[in-house]
């Protein structure tokens, strides 16, 4: 078999860059949703964090007011 010319060997790098470049834009469009789905599932995370501290603080707000706590052996009077 003849050896390739430039020409084709320059032919067959471009064949194989073009499809090199199809697979990297293809992992990159993956990636970019991967990048979407994991912003959406922080900002609903962050949410229910907001949601949770909001339901702790009204909890501690029901709880007994106590300037400090009592010493060993002296009770509080009010």
């Amino acid at each position: 078999m003849a050896e390739p010319t430039p020409f084709d060997q320059i032919s067959e790098r471009v064949e194989r860059l073009l499809l090199r470049h199809e697979e990297l834009q293809r992992t990159n469009a993956l990636l970019l949703d991967q990048v979407q789905s994991l912003q959406v599932e922080r900002d609903s995370l962050k949410s229910r964090l907001n949601a949770a501290r909001a339901r702790i603080d009204a909890l501690l707000d029901r709880l007994p007011n106590t300037d400090s706590a009592p010493s060993a052996g002296q009770e509080g009077t009010e």
